[in-house]
């Protein structure tokens, strides 16, 4: 099973610990292009693709080991967003 492919069906379980990198590198995977939206844009990011933007806010991080978890109800929204698009 590819990388892309195990993230997907993590992100499909809805994970407490997914974190920004992850979902950073799985929307990549699925041709989304990475946008900050210039210097002053500070956490906001943005995914496009073809008919589909995602925005996200890089998270601070939660913990000692210093990875920036994503939110769950924002973890739901973009599974429902990426299967309505039909890349998951």
């Amino acid at each position: 099973m590819a990388k892309k492919d195990k993230l997907i069906e993590r992100l499909k379980s809805r994970p407490r610990d997914f974190t920004f990198a992850e979902m950073e590198t799985l929307l990549l995977s699925l041709g989304f292009k990475k946008s900050n939206k210039g210097k002053t844009s500070g956490s906001r990011v943005e995914f496009v693709h073809i008919n589909l933007t995602i925005h996200i806010h890089k998270p601070h991080p939660q913990n000692t080991f210093h990875k920036y978890l994503i939110n769950k109800y924002l973890i739901n929204e973009i599974v429902k967003e990426l299967e309505r698009a039909g890349l998951i």
